[in-house]
């Protein structure tokens, strides 16, 4: 390849520099303003930049009361059981539909790819969940959201990817279909595997719609506190409300808990992130 010329170095440098800066300022605004002091955000006109006497009063205030807290374990254990059930659900049900001749296969999975077609409503799905019993329970977040047919199709591409001799030596060893998934395919599929698990885990962390519609207040994840309490402007109802109302600008608690929703989901990115290249475009392109 020829190489680059200087001034279409400096273009592309531009141009990247440009496209950091847009990510990463808005989120070291957030940041900073959770760190602020009252006067700072006031005289920098409610956002700071870098603060420049930083202090925890914010988060000691949101964590004192109670609700972002218990918003906060609800959310971890959400993800980590919702993960978990939707891990198994769908692995199980791409190494079935991935394999040849498997009696009704093709009947399912154009009944799942129809799910994906022509999603359900918000009121069949509320119905739905009303008529098993599910509401104001925990497993109306889990249960509609179980198997994403995008990730479904991504596993049983790279399933279908396996080599066939592998299965073939395995039952000439006298190994089930049960014994083949967990000896051959998963150890195979580390890869694809991660990035699924990530996936999934985004979703239930994200998740705010189902827990409006189905729980209760009290019972709410960390995402539908942080949409009630940042974009609708309301006030978090207990005493840990009050004191960051005392001791913190309005816009140093909002970021505060926008931090706090954030960061634990984004921390697992880079352990996961050699993973993305090998197991989304292997298992979508053999899909």
């Amino acid at each position: 390849m020829e190489k680059p010329k200087p001034l279409t170095s400096a273009a592309k440098g531009l141009a990247l520099t440009v496209v950091i800066l847009l990510v990463t300022v808005p989120f070291l605004v957030v940041v900073s303003t959770s760190f602020a002091s009252n006067h700072e955000v006031v005289a920098n006109g409610g956002y700071v930049l870098w603060p420049s006497d930083p202090t925890l009063r914010a988060y000691e205030a949101i964590f004192s009361g109670g609700v972002v807290g218990r918003a906060l374990w609800i959310s971890v254990a959400l993800t980590a059981v919702g993960t978990a059930f939707s891990m198994l659900c769908s692995v199980l049900l791409a190494y079935a539909l991935s394999r040849p001749r498997v009696y009704g296969g093709k009947p399912v999975l154009l009944l799942v790819l129809f799910t994906f077609l022509f999603p359900p409503g918000m009121i069949p799905g509320y119905l739905v969940v009303k008529e098993l019993g599910m509401l104001d329970s925990y497993a109306s977040l889990i249960a509609p959201a179980l198997i994403n047919v995008f990730n479904l199709i991504v596993l049983r591409g790279f399933f279908q990817g396996i080599p066939e001799e592998l299965f073939e030596a395995a039952r000439l060893d006298g190994a089930s279909d049960w014994k083949i998934l967990w000896i051959v395919v998963v150890p195979l599929s580390k890869a694809v595997l991660a990035v699924v698990g990530l996936f999934y885990a985004v979703t239930y962390w994200n998740s705010w719609f189902h827990a409006s519609i189905y729980m209760e207040s009290e019972h709410w994840p960390l995402q539908q506190v942080l949409r009630t309490y940042v974009l609708g402007g309301a006030q978090l109802a207990d005493s840990g409300a009050a004191e960051a109302a005392n001791v913190a600008a309005p816009q140093t608690t909002q970021m505060a808990v926008l931090v706090t929703a954030t960061v634990p989901i984004l921390l697992v990115y880079p352990f996961l992130q050699k993973y993305f290249t090998k197991g989304v475009l292997t298992g979508a392109i053999k899909s």
